[in-house]
């Protein structure tokens, strides 16, 4: 469904200087899998999850090489009219942070509407689709929600708000960029089960963006970690968790707390001194 193929992606700056931030990305999503792609803060994992729907402003992005093939589309090459009936529609993304994607003088209905009625001109009963999505994602009494604006939602809520957004178009591919950051981890533990939950009943792909190791084990079948924008390990979950050959992944799973460790020094880029520049 996805290939990305040698991506490479830079920054330019007022003098004309491009700094790079993608260094030759490749990656694989087949259809119902889920693809984790784990790094720290600035290792290039947001970039590349809005360059496959080409969200990157140009400039200061400059995309300097490489191939997007979506469903067999090279994305780099569609034009703004095939990316619009692309955006939301068939490839949808769920943000980190749901109070700022939210548009605050917007009701939850009228946001749901929109991407309902953009993407899915066939349902005629717009108001009971909202609410079906709105209780698929587990918000109790939904009806009474459709009215609220998002500043009257709790974070947790918010967060099922912006995913019954992402899904009701049923996209085959959804983008989930860190979903359960600003979350307490009971709340999280809700919202990637249902997550899950509804992959399975829609068949999409899912492209999960995370910097947390923990979270991963029992969502996605693959995984690849990224660092100072490439991808320096890929494989099978359980087989990168149990055996990981990176240094750098080493110290990703080894900063994953444990119950009856003693305490200890996390390890930090600085340890890695085995890690090429």
């Amino acid at each position: 469904m996805l290939k990305i193929d040698n991506l490479q992606i830079g920054f330019s700056s007022a003098s004309g200087a491009i700094t790079p931030a993608l260094r030759g990305v490749s990656l694989k999503l087949a259809k119902g899998e889920t693809l984790a792609l784990v790094g720290e803060s600035g290792s290039g994992k947001s970039v590349t999850a809005l360059a496959i729907s080409r969200l990157l402003p140009t400039p200061p992005a400059v995309y300097q090489g490489g191939s997007i093939e979506f469903e067999g589309k090279n994305l780099l090459k569609a034009s703004d009219a095939e990316l619009r009936k692309i955006r939301g529609g068939k490839i949808a993304y769920i943000f980190q942070e749901p109070s700022t994607s939210l548009n605050p003088v917007y009701t939850i209905r009228s946001q749901l509407a929109e991407m309902i009625s953009l993407h899915r001109p066939d349902v005629t009963d717009v108001d009971a689709e909202i609410i079906r999505w709105l209780d698929a994602v587990g918000i109790n009494e939904p009806a009474r929600r459709l009215h609220d604006y998002p500043h009257q939602l709790s974070g947790g809520m918010q967060q099922r708000a912006m995913i019954a957004m992402a899904l009701s178009a049923r996209p085959d591919l959804l983008i989930a960029d860190e979903p359960t950051t600003a979350l307490d981890v009971t709340i999280q533990a809700q919202i990637l089960t249902k997550l899950k939950e509804l992959q399975r009943e829609l068949g999409m792909a899912v492209l999960l963006i995370t910097h947390n190791f923990a979270i991963i084990r029992g969502i996605a079948s693959h995984v690849a970690v990224m660092y100072r924008g490439e991808i320096v390990e890929y494989g099978h979950t359980d087989q990168v968790l149990s055996d990981p050959h990176h240094p750098y992944t080493r110290a990703l799973i080894g900063c994953i707390p444990r119950l009856g460790d003693r305490r200890r020094r996390l390890p930090t880029i600085d340890d890695l001194k085995e890690i090429p520049a």
